[in-house]
């Protein structure tokens, strides 16, 4: 029988610093029956050229270029509606990132584990630091359902970014647009969706790499509790969806206190507006407003506590001259 296709897509955006190792790390893959889509974003920076000049090399590749300027969201999407219909897997490979040697093999055999399986991951790194910790060991495959359940419950997270999980590509083809682009953390929402109807596979090796260094999206809201922020985002949205009213009630309370005490250690800190519009973007695809009276309240006693406790008030204070310090032209390094 002959190995499954596999769809590999990488959208660009001016990403000429890192494009090639993104390329060369999936054409050193070991498992060879992949397509590969280059999607340019009217890049400017030389990009587009290395991306030609591969695919000139090798015929599994095919590069898009994209006729206008799209946001990262509508060009993750024009990218993944290029998939071929025979490919059965979807692998995203965002371009600066890469792929660790193995990384199609053994994520397309997780999915050979069963045919009720529609996502797949694994850990990853992400600069330094090792992620996807805590998935019970040496399981391999959970119930879609039962895996959600332990999300809501722990904030167990093993969806990495679009670069450590594949997808079914039934579901990347029958779900046009793929990724939502209203949603702040479309993609760990779109994880959400998926295990609702389908199960979910695992590896336990570290398949991908993450730089924690550029310029990108996340890591410029990396200082803004966005994992904090996710998890309550899903919560609210997809309690009811796994868990009785009773047990929904209850989660969705316990993470509005969860993550509003998150924020006010932050407003302790003085946080300056640019996390607070973070912090309503992402309220705002919930149709919610900051609960200004709550987070008040928990304020008043972080402050309490900070004064009863004053070696980690000091800690604090240090902290926030640190982030004032830039604005107001005090202790440059």
């Amino acid at each position: 029988m002959s190995e499954p296709l596999v769809s590999v897509v990488t959208p660009f955006h001016n990403t000429a610093q890192y494009l090639a190792e993104c390329i060369e790390s999936v054409l050193s893959q070991s498992y060879a029956h992949f397509e590969y889509i280059l999607s340019d974003n009217c890049s400017t920076d030389g990009s587009s050229e290395i991306a030609e000049r591969y695919a000139r090399c090798d015929s599994r590749i095919r590069l898009v270029r994209q006729p206008r300027l799209l946001t990262q969201v509508q060009h993750y999407n024009s990218a993944l509606a290029e998939i071929s219909e025979s490919s059965k897997y979807c692998k995203m490979v965002q371009a600066d990132d890469f792929l660790l040697p193995g990384s199609l093999s053994l994520l397309t055999n997780a999915f050979a584990q069963s045919d009720s399986i529609g996502l797949v991951s694994s850990y990853d790194l992400k600069g330094n630091n090792l992620r996807g910790s805590g998935y019970p060991f040496p399981m391999t495959f959970l119930a879609g359902r039962e895996l959600a359940q332990r999300k809501l419950r722990t904030g167990l997270f093993v969806f990495g970014s679009p670069t450590t999980v594949m997808y079914r590509s039934s579901l990347v083809r029958e779900q046009q647009p793929f990724f939502q682009e209203s949603l702040l953390h479309e993609d760990t929402e779109k994880c959400m969706q998926i295990l609702e109807h389908w199960d979910f596979g695992f590896v336990h090796q570290v398949l991908a790499f993450l730089r924690a260094d550029n310029e990108s999206i996340s890591c410029a809201v990396a200082n803004f509790r966005p994992r904090e922020l996710d998890h309550y985002i899903v919560v609210q949205r997809y309690s009811s969806r796994f868990f009785s009213e009773p047990e929904a009630a209850a989660l969705k309370r316990d993470g509005k206190r969860i993550y509003y005490s998150a924020l006010a250690k932050e407003a302790v800190q003085l946080r300056g507006p640019a996390f607070w519009e973070y912090q309503r973007k992402g309220l705002n695809t919930l149709n919610e407003k900051l609960d200004l009276p709550y987070l008040v309240l928990l304020t008043v006693k972080q402050i309490l506590w900070l004064a009863i406790n004053p070696g980690m008030a000091f800690l604090v204070a240090k902290d926030s001259v640190r982030r004032l310090s830039p604005r107001l032209g005090f202790f440059r390094r």
